[in-house]
């Protein structure tokens, strides 16, 4: 079985979110002695070559035609790291190369959309100029949206994708692609046979997401919980209709993570080694992170974190509505992130304006380990969320999640105090809730017999991707039966 995934970012040469972390495992674990897998990507400027020892592929340029214009790509390749599966890297220095980062921001959103649809389509002529031939196609987010659509389509005849599926995994249905139908002419796509109501039109817009969950042969959505909640009016961002229309191939996977990358007992970038029995070192790990924060260290006095993008989605407003109540809790709050504008002042403000709050609006992974190692808690007060995995991460470095009970959050946290706890939930999207939640979490902290069993629990619960794997691949062959 040959199974190509294509994905708009890869751990570990470009991350912005959860979706980098997943691509740079789960080929791993799908990858046999009976599959052959390549994964594509676009070749962002801030990937270092050297480092990844990334070739340029010979006589690989590539003249496609968009719109009424005939643009050249390239190709570069490498392994993914510990392992043979090839990464091909497409390059072209308008789309991809010319920035330091995945998605910039203040672009132009017509040029927005040429980007991921120039990538996507690059994907599937590259795949037949390397004469791979894929039984799977696997796509992400509406970035890799187009995919199933031309194989139903401008592609429906070719033979070389004759035999190809689709599995088309939702990260996050909040981001969907809408645009202006004209977008079709660039793409190259007949607009008399995609743009109805069963293919890509959605209110006299064009969803490149509503596309995908319509032409595909399998939609994932990356936590069980998070595939029902996306069925409903609430939650399904206006893809509801849609979705139940295709029920028939919905599945949630839960997402993993790699302990090979995250472990505390053999992760470089924290300042001291530990396992659940050495949380004494736990401990050195957390007057280390407080010294990059700016904060004192007292002991028994808890340590609270949070890392994750600045929008609205990840309850930031939450906080704002509890600021007052925040300052003045018997614990330290750190924050790493960068996002929207407003929640960044507000933090900035914050760290200025209160004696135990500090707040570093960037993103740096080797802070990030730091924090997990360092903090004595996790707070995640997501309105939604598909599947997470902050939380898994936090729960291998003994950081007990304070989490709202919504998607992947509901599946993977067990609240105290039920037999074998390793969390907190509250399950209202209101900041009274949320604030129960963390008091709770505080009070229980100050009971060492019971914050041990819970950490202990934590740190033994096993969220790697090997089950998972196993979903997915029995998902790849009944599609290829």
């Amino acid at each position: 079985m040959k199974i190509l995934y294509a994905a708009f970012e890869l751990a570990p040469f470009t991350k912005v979110g959860g979706l980098a972390d997943v691509m740079g495992a789960l080929p791993k674990f799908t990858e046999d002695e009976n599959t052959e897998i390549a994964i594509f990507t676009p070749f962002i400027g801030s990937i270092d070559k050297d480092k990844y020892q990334i070739k340029d592929i010979e006589n690989s340029q590539l003249k496609m035609k968009f719109g009424w214009a005939e643009y050249v790509f390239t190709l570069k390749m490498c392994k993914l790291p510990q392992t043979n599966i090839n990464v091909f890297f497409i390059d072209n220095p308008k789309f991809f190369s010319c920035f330091n980062c995945v998605y910039p921001s203040g672009i132009d959103s017509w040029y927005e959309q040429e980007r991921f649809i120039t990538f996507s389509q690059c994907t599937l002529e590259y795949a037949r100029l390397l004469n791979f031939k894929p039984d799977i196609i696997h796509c992400n987010d509406w970035h890799t949206a187009m995919i199933p659509v031309w194989l139903k389509t401008s592609y429906k005849n070719d033979s070389f994708f004759k035999n190809t599926k689709t599995v088309f995994s939702i990260h996050n249905l909040a981001y969907q692609g809408k645009y202006y139908s004209e977008i079709l002419d660039f793409a190259g796509i007949n607009r008399e046979e995609v743009y109805h109501q069963y293919g890509l039109e959605h209110y006299g817009m064009l969803v490149w997401m509503k596309g995908a969950l319509n032409y595909s042969d399998k939609i994932i959505a990356v936590s069980p919980t998070y595939a029902k909640e996306i069925l409903t009016y609430d939650m399904g961002e206006g893809m509801d209709w849609t979705l139940r229309n295709n029920q028939y191939k919905l599945k949630g996977i839960l997402n993993g993570i790699d302990y090979s990358i995250y472990n505390p007992e053999t992760d470089s970038l924290i300042p001291y080694n530990y396992s659940k029995n050495e949380l004494d070192k736990k401990e050195k790990c957390k007057q280390e992170v407080l010294k990059d924060f700016w904060l004192d260290y007292k002991k028994d006095r808890p340590l609270i974190a949070m890392i994750s993008r600045l929008v609205e989605q990840k309850g930031i407003d939450l906080l704002k509505y509890a600021e007052n109540e925040l300052r003045q809790l018997d614990a330290d709050i750190i924050i790493l992130g960068t996002g929207e504008k407003r929640y960044e002042d507000f933090f900035v403000w914050l760290s200025y304006n209160s004696p135990n709050v500090r707040a570093r609006i960037e993103y740096r992974n080797d802070l990030c380990s730091k924090i997990y190692a360092g903090a004595d808690m996790f707070l995640m007060p997501s309105r939604f969320e598909p599947c997470g995995l902050s939380q898994l991460i936090a729960l291998k470095y003994g950081t007990i999640p304070i989490v709202r009970a919504t998607g992947g959050l509901e599946d993977t946290i067990i609240g105290y105090p039920l037999e074998h706890s390793d969390g907190f939930k509250f399950f209202n999207y209101n900041a009274h809730d949320m604030l129960s939640a963390v008091n709770y979490a505080i009070n229980v902290y100050h009971n060492k017999q019971e914050w041990n069993k819970l950490v202990i629990n934590a740190m033994s619960k096993d969220f790697s991707w090997t089950k998972s794997a196993i979903e997915y691949k029995k998902i790849y062959k009944e599609l290829t039966a």
